[in-house]
């Protein structure tokens, strides 16, 4: 496994090809870090599914109210949903939307993050200043790569498990 530095900001997502381990930047998001791994360390995110994945561009999940393929799995809805959580206000900065970068999803607003992310198969420097980044994968981007692809996929992939590695 990676090289895991600071546990407490390391994500290990578990997907059905391996582990992808993602390092989280309190320095430059930490109320999206906190919001990550509070909803880690509850279970929220556990097989929930990957609702929209674009080829060459990103794939997008988080809905926790929606898309839980477990429980109440809502293909229609997935990607509407997020936490019970308030939504969070923007933190933008310089971090680039390089490929494998983390960022929140969020509608029209800039201030309606919540749960729900995406990663980035490329660089998107055209998201940059416009969405909020707060993570990279540092190991297992090509088990990101063989995520099912569509606006919803056929057949969705989900995140297996998700925890903060400090907690492994």
């Amino acid at each position: 496994m990676a090289d895991i530095k600071d546990p407490e900001n390391t994500i290990i997502m578990t997907l059905k090809d391996g582990d992808v381990v993602i390092q989280l930047l309190p320095d430059v998001a930490p109320k999206h870090v906190e919001r990550m791994k509070e909803l880690a360390r509850a279970g929220a995110y556990d097989n929930v599914a990957f609702h929209r994945v674009i080829d060459g561009f990103m794939a997008q999940t988080g809905d926790v109210e929606h898309a839980n393929m477990e429980k109440d799995y809502t293909p229609s809805r997935a990607g509407t949903g997020g936490s019970d959580k308030p939504d969070l206000p923007a933190e933008f900065s310089k971090v680039p939307h390089a490929r494998g970068s983390i960022g929140a999803a969020r509608s029209s607003s800039p201030n309606s993050a919540n749960s729900q992310f995406f990663i980035n198969f490329k660089d998107n420097d055209f998201l940059n200043g416009q969405y909020t980044v707060y993570g990279q994968v540092i190991e297992g981007m090509a088990h990101v790569d063989a995520i099912a692809k569509g606006e919803p996929p056929r057949n969705p992939d989900r995140m297996i498990s998700m925890k903060v590695a400090a907690d492994v």
